[in-house]
């Protein structure tokens, strides 16, 4: 019986990922933004399920939850940075507190999580995180900029995190969706109060695209839970996790892309050193 914590486990993938745990008898303490979701989250599998409402931008409540986490569950052996919010804005639009609320959730607080479960991990020299990122932090696209640079962020803090705690014993995985039918592009995307019209032909194709899609994406959370289980089950769990034939073909293309270009100005990239005495 593995022992979880789960940020955000109201809906969406976080939520799918508790249920998969629950369901295959491990002990999962989850939060939640929303008081009224505790109930219903422990009524999934009671004595199974702990659900705490936290406010993830309180380093001290995230101190306090993960404290509570490590005591009911005998130790945390998963720890899922899941909880985040999408944004779409061209970057010129986008106001400086409205990037600062994004990264407070999408960043700062996985930050605070990391930092108040490592302890834990490395007195027991065991343990995994996994980060919940994007496929916008692999491959940016117009109009997604700032959310994507929030994952950008994520992705280098988990490869980061990765070599600082392999010899502790520890593990990361950065998981990064395509599309999936979560709410991402209903109720968790969040829209830059400025319209400047001449982004309208390019970032704001974003707005368009997420929302008209939403409800029809490809992914399915049910089968995107099973596929992190499986990767966390694996012998040797992967540091990158790509879920859903959409974020492979992004990624993909976006890798292809940056060989090219570094094969085409290779030439410039070494004409910089020193010339030999």
């Amino acid at each position: 019986m593995a022992g979880w914590f789960i940020t955000g486990i109201g809906s969406g993938l976080g939520r799918a990922l508790a249920q998969a745990a629950l369901d295959r008898g491990d002990k999962v303490v989850g939060t939640t933004r929303k008081t009224a979701d505790i109930a219903a989250f422990e009524a999934l599998k009671p004595g199974l399920a702990k659900g705490l409402a936290v406010d993830l931008r309180d380093a001290d409540a995230v101190t306090a939850a993960v404290a509570e986490a490590e005591n009911w569950l005998g130790g945390i052996d998963f720890a899922v940075n899941n909880a985040g919010f999408g944004m779409v804005g061209a970057i010129e639009e986008v106001s400086l507190s409205e990037v600062q609320a994004l990264f407070e959730i999408n960043v700062f607080a996985a930050i605070r999580v990391i930092q108040a479960v490592l302890p834990g991990m490395r007195a027991r020299r065991a343990g995994h995180v996994v980060n919940i990122t994007s496929v916008s932090g692999l491959a940016p696209w117009a109009g997604t900029g700032i959310y994507g640079a929030s994952k950008y962020a994520l992705e280098c803090i988990g490869q980061t995190l990765a070599q600082e705690v392999r010899p502790l014993g520890i593990g990361v995985t950065n998981v990064a969706p395509g599309g999936f039918r979560t709410g991402f592009a209903a109720g968790g995307l969040a829209v830059a109060a400025r319209k400047i019209a001449d982004y309208d032909g390019s970032a704001h194709v974003a707005e368009q695209v997420l929302t008209g899609n939403a409800g029809k994406e490809k992914g399915d959370p049910v089968r995107g839970a099973a596929a992190i289980l499986a990767a966390l089950d694996s012998p040797e769990p992967p540091l990158h996790l790509l879920l859903g034939e959409d974020a492979l073909h992004y990624a993909e293309d976006q890798f292809a892309f940056i060989g090219l270009e570094m094969k085409r100005w290779r030439a410039l990239s070494l004409s910089t050193a020193f010339e030999a005495a």
